[in-house]
C-alpha cells in the first residue's frame, strides 16, 4: 500500500476530471477527496481540513474565485492551487488568491511539479477578519408585492436566505445571513425583470423566502 504523502481536495463540476484526477494522485500517494463546487467543498472543509485544495476557477453555485478567498479567511494553514483552462501558463491570474495555478489539459507531471513547488511558496497574509467574499447574485426576483428581493448563499453557514434591496443602491452591497449573522458583500448581475411563480414563495421563520432562483458566478 502506497505511504500517504499528503491531503488533497479536488473542487470541480465535471466528475471526470474529479474522477480521473483523483485516481492519479491516489496512485502516486495522496490522500484524495473531491467535490462538485465551493459550496460543497465548504461542506468537505467542515468535515477535515485538507493539506492542499485544487479548485477549478469557473463553476456554478460558488466558483473558485470565492471559493479561495472563503478558504484564504477562513482556513490559511490550506495551500490552494487554482485551475482553469481559461488561462495558460504557470502565473496565478489576477483576481484568483490562490498560491499556484495549474493549466487544465497539461500533464500530471507538471502538476506534480507544482505541488512540490508549494513548499517553496511564500504564504500570503491571511485575508482580515470582517473581510466577506464578494458574491456574484444571479436570478433577481420581485416578490408579490412587487418588492426586489435577491436570494443569497452564505458562504460561512452554507444556508439561503432572501434580502431585500431598499432604494436604489448600487452593484455593490452588504447583507447579514438571517441565519449566522455574517456579513456578505455582493453584488448584483443582471435586471430586475422577472416575477418568479406564487408557488415558488414559502415562509421561513418571519422572512420571505424563494425557491428557484440561483446564483453563478460562471
Amino acid at each position: 500500500m502506497s505511504r500517504t504523502i499528503a491531503s488533497l481536495l479536488i473542487v470541480d463540476d465535471k466528475q471526470s476530471i474529479r474522477t480521473s484526477m483523483a485516481l492519479a494522485l491516489t496512485e502516486i500517494g495522496y490522500s484524495v477527496r473531491s467535490a462538485q463546487d465551493g459550496f460543497s467543498a465548504l461542506r468537505e472543509l467542515r468535515e477535515e481540513i485538507p493539506d492542499i485544495l485544487l479548485s477549478d476557477l469557473n463553476m456554478p453555485g460558488m466558483c473558485g474565485y470565492e471559493l479561495m478567498r472563503v478558504v484564504r479567511q477562513r482556513f490559511p494553514s490550506i495551500q490552494v492551487i487554482a485551475m482553469s483552462g481559461a488561462f495558460s501558463g504557470y502565473q496565478v491570474p489576477d483576481g484568483v488568491v490562490a498560491d499556484a495555478f495549474y493549466q487544465k489539459g497539461s500533464s500530471m507531471d507538471a502538476l506534480m511539479l507544482i505541488i512540490g513547488a508549494l513548499q517553496f511558496i511564500e504564504r500570503r497574509d491571511p485575508l482580515p477578519a470582517g473581510v466577506a467574499a464578494p458574491l456574484l447574485i444571479q436570478g433577481n426576483v420581485l416578490d408579490t408585492s412587487r418588492e426586489a428581493y435577491v436570494t443569497i448563499d452564505c458562504p460561512e453557514c452554507l444556508r439561503t436566505f432572501p434580502a431585500q434591496l431598499h432604494g436604489a443602491g448600487g452593484p455593490e452591497r452588504k447583507a447579514n445571513c438571517s441565519y449566522c449573522g455574517s456579513l456578505i458583500q455582493y453584488s448584483i448581475v443582471g435586471a430586475l425583470n422577472r416575477m418568479p411563480p406564487r408557488s415558488s414563495f414559502r415562509r421561513a421563520g418571519t422572512g420571505l423566502s424563494m425557491q428557484g432562483a440561483s446564483d453563478s458566478c460562471d
